[in-house]
C-alpha cells in the first residue's frame, strides 16, 4: 500500500469516524428536557415520540455510511474502479463517450447501494412515525424520472466539462467552470418552468383571504411574483414546507397544500416573508456566488492532478482517463470539502436567523412565524436539542429554539 493509498483511505474513513462521533454526541443531546418555549406545544409523549423519530433515522444513517465506506474502500483496494473503467471502454469509443459510460456505471453503483436504504427510510421509518403518503408506483416513478433528468442534464454538463478538461491543458478548468456556471444558472432558471412540474403539480392559489395577504405583503415590500400555487406534497409526505424559486420574472411561491391546510393565514404569511426575506436580503445571490466560487475551487484543485499518475497506480487504475481522475479526485479533496460545507453552513445559519428578522419587521408580527416554526417542528418531529457539533456539519439552518428566541427578542408593532 503507498502512502497516497493510505492517504485517502484514511480520509474516506476519518469522515465516516468524524460522523459518527457527531452524531453519538447528537444521540447524547436527546437526553435533554423539552425546551421552554415548547412546553405549551409538546407533551411528554410526543416528544418522546421525536427523540425515537431521531434515534430511528441516525441508526439507519451510521449503517447506511458504513455500507457506504466499505463499498468504497473495496472499489479502490480491489480495483473495482478499474473495471469499470474497462467496461466503459468496451461500451463507447473516445473519452468523452467512454466518460460518460463511466460516471453512468459508477451511478448506478451507488444507486443500487443506496436504494435498500431509500426503501427502508421511506416505507419503514417514515410509515411508522405517520409521515409516509409515498405508494410503491410513486416512488419508482420519481427514481425513473430522476434518472432521466440525469441523462438530459448530467450527461450534457458532465460532457462539457470532460471535453473543456481534455481539450485545452492549461486552462481547462477555468473554461469547465464558466461553463458549469452558466449551465447551473440556466438549469435554475427553468427549474420552476419544466423540472418541477415533472414531480409535483403546480396549482394556482385561488382568490381569497390567503392569496390576498400574500399579494399585499409582496407589494408592500417591493417584491414581484409570477405567481402564487399550492403543490401536492401531501402525495409522498404529511410534512409541510414552503419556498419560492426562480430567478427575475420567473420567481414564484409555492406553498405545500399540508402546509395550508395547518396553518393560518398570518403564520403562512409569516413563513413567506421569510422566504422573501432571503431574496430582498441577497442572500440567495449570495449563495450562489458562493457556490460559484466553491467550484472554481473545486476546479482549480482538480486541474492540478488529473494527470498525477501515482494517483491512478494507487488504486489499480490501468488507462488514464479524465472521468475516472474525477473521481478519484472526490476522494482526496474530501477534507477541503468538508471544511467549506462547514464553511458555507455556517453562513447559511447566519442568513436564515436575518431571515427570519426581516419577517418579523416587515409582517410586525414576529410570534406569526414562532408560532409557525413551532407547529412545523413538533408536526415533523424535529430533534429539538441537537447538539452543537452536530449542527456544525449538517445544519444548514439553526436549531428552531434559537430561532425562536431570537424572535421573541424582537418587539411586534403591530
Amino acid at each position: 500500500m503507498t502512502f497516497l493509498t493510505a492517504l485517502i483511505l484514511f480520509f474516506i474513513i476519518g469522515a465516516w469516524g468524524l460522523e459518527t462521533w457527531v452524531s453519538k454526541l447528537n444521540l447524547q443531546s436527546l437526553k435533554q428536557p423539552i425546551p421552554a418555549s415548547f412546553k405549551h406545544a409538546v407533551d411528554a409523549e410526543k416528544y418522546a415520540k421525536s427523540q425515537a423519530y431521531t434515534r430511528h433515522n441516525d441508526k439507519l444513517a451510521f449503517i447506511s455510511g458504513f455500507v457506504n465506506v466499505i463499498a468504497v474502500v473495496l472499489c479502490l483496494l480491489l480495483g473495482i474502479f478499474n473495471i469499470f473503467n474497462e467496461w466503459a471502454a468496451a461500451i463507447f469509443n473516445g473519452q468523452i463517450m467512454q466518460g460518460l459510460a463511466f460516471f453512468g456505471i459508477v451511478s448506478l453503483a451507488s444507486m443500487l447501494i443506496s436504494l435498500p436504504f431509500s426503501i427502508y427510510k421511506t416505507f419503514v421509518i417514515e410509515e411508522k412515525y405517520g409521515f409516509n403518503r409515498t405508494t410503491p408506483k410513486l416512488f419508482i416513478t420519481d427514481r425513473l424520472k430522476g434518472i432521466l433528468l440525469g441523462v438530459i442534464l448530467g450527461a450534457p454538463l458532465a460532457a462539457g466539462i470532460l471535453w473543456f478538461f481534455q481539450t485545452f491543458a492549461t486552462f481547462g478548468w477555468l473554461i469547465a467552470w464558466g461553463f458549469a456556471t452558466a449551465f447551473l444558472f440556466a438549469v435554475q432558471y427553468v427549474a420552476p418552468i419544466w423540472i418541477m412540474p415533472l414531480f409535483n403539480k403546480f396549482t394556482p392559489l385561488e382568490d381569497g383571504e390567503l392569496r390576498k395577504a400574500i399579494e399585499g405583503f409582496a407589494h408592500k415590500n417591493g417584491f414581484n411574483i409570477s405567481g402564487i400555487f399550492i403543490i401536492d406534497g401531501s402525495k409522498r409526505s404529511n410534512k409541510a414546507n414552503a419556498f419560492f424559486t426562480g430567478f427575475g420574472k420567473q420567481k414564484r411561491i409555492a406553498l405545500f397544500d399540508t402546509l395550508v391546510n395547518t396553518m393560518s393565514t398570518e403564520e403562512i404569511v409569516g413563513v413567506l416573508a421569510h422566504e422573501i426575506g432571503h431574496c430582498k436580503l441577497n442572500h440567495i445571490k449570495r449563495m450562489f456566488l458562493t457556490s460559484i466560487i466553491t467550484t472554481g475551487i473545486t476546479f482549480f484543485c482538480l486541474s492540478l492532478v488529473l494527470k498525477y499518475e501515482p494517483l491512478y497506480a494507487a488504486f489499480h487504475i490501468e488507462h488514464v482517463t479524465i472521468a475516472v481522475g474525477m473521481v478519484l479526485f472526490n476522494f482526496l479533496y474530501t477534507p477541503l470539502s468538508l471544511i467549506m460545507t462547514i464553511i458555507a453552513s455556517h453562513q447559511s445559519r447566519k442568513y436564515e436567523f436575518e431571515a427570519d428578522a426581516f419577517a418579523a419587521r416587515t409582517t410586525g408580527n414576529p410570534s406569526a412565524l414562532s408560532k409557525a416554526l413551532i407547529k412545523l417542528s413538533v408536526n415533523s418531529l424535529s430533534n429539538l436539542t441537537p447538539h452543537p457539533a452536530y449542527v456544525a456539519l449538517h445544519y444548514s439552518h439553526p436549531p428552531v429554539v434559537s430561532r425562536i428566541k431570537a424572535l421573541n427578542k424582537i418587539k411586534a408593532t403591530q
